[in-house]
């Protein structure tokens, strides 16, 4: 990651185990069969780096309700589970009939790299692989892997992540009122977010107040990192970013920076990470990986 203030920190050694979780997956679970250039562009795009934001949350999640009450292995493949979603919708959303977009990750899109067909088939292996990994928990609870399935799959579909797409598409060069705009970002990128920690907070066995906390975290957690996303986008550098800025602007697609201008976006970015801070109250010390993260994503410059 580029570099960023304190807060980044104490989630090195999340990321660091999302990363040896996912390398590993393709080490044992994709070697030897299949496709090997299917399999290669799905791995280039989910290898390719990033935050890996929602397998960190999916750790501290559960590491918030005093730790995760899977086996280790079992947290691992629902954080690669998540991971393998939100790489997916990337290599979609990058597409020419999507965003069109040239670079990902400071490298280029998978279908800039590949060609279209083979980043298509990609993302849809990456979201079969996930609820596969699903089906491969060891834990004997069936009810928790039913509960973790349905979490990703309802955050995943029209009713989350692709529905939000569909209200983006359908608003591209057209004015948009900040309800919608809201609507759109807690489904496009607030539902997997908030199902990243919803998982977690399953593997932890949260209970009642627990979960009301986390979900009132993750909401808003989740748009403001969308807002702060905005923020970067019209502000921020290829170099920074790894991606190609100014993106949205030139399809004019509505963002909160031109509904409420940059000051005004940087704002309610913070606005939202403090919505986030007092939700945690419940939850006391355990909570401060989950604290660190909430400064994070308004803080970044990526």
């Amino acid at each position: 990651m580029a570099d960023v203030p304190r807060h980044d920190d104490p989630l090195h050694a999340y990321r660091q185990r999302a990363e040896a979780a996912l390398a590993a997956l393709f080490d044992t679970a994709l070697i030897g069969s299949g496709d090997r250039r299917l399999h290669a562009a799905m791995r280039y795009s989910l290898l390719a780096g990033g935050k890996r934001l929602r397998p960190v949350l999916v750790y501290a999640a559960g590491d918030a309700l005093g730790g995760s009450r899977v086996s280790a292995a079992d947290t691992d493949r629902v954080a690669c589970a998540i991971e393998c979603i939100h790489t997916y919708s990337l290599i979609h959303d990058d597409l020419p009939a999507m965003d069109d977009d040239d670079l990902r990750r400071g490298v280029p899109t998978c279908h800039r790299a590949f060609d279209e067909a083979t980043a298509i088939l990609a993302g849809d292996a990456l979201q079969a692989l996930a609820f596969e990994l699903l089906c491969a928990l060891e834990a004997t609870d069936d009810t928790l892997a039913l509960a973790l399935v349905a979490t990703l799959a309802r955050a995943s579909g029209s009713r989350g992540m692709v529905g939000g797409q569909a209200i983006d598409i359908a608003h591209v060069g057209r004015a948009i009122d900040a309800v919608t705009l809201a609507s759109m970002h807690e489904l496009k990128t607030g539902a997997l977010i908030g199902a990243a920690l919803h998982m977690g907070a399953l593997l932890g066995g949260a209970r009642g107040a627990a979960f009301e906390a986390i979900d009132a975290y993750a909401r808003a957690l989740g748009l403001a990192f969308q807002v702060q996303d905005d923020v970067l986008d019209a502000c921020g550098s290829a170099a920074a970013l790894g991606k190609t800025p100014g993106s949205d602007a030139a399809r004019t697609k509505p963002t909160y920076v031109t509904l409420l201008g940059e000051s005004g976006a940087r704002a309610f970015a913070h606005e939202l990470c403090a919505q986030a801070l007092a939700a945690l109250t419940p939850l006391g010390a355990q909570a401060t990986p989950l604290a660190d993260i909430a400064r994070f994503v308004v803080e970044r410059d990526r």
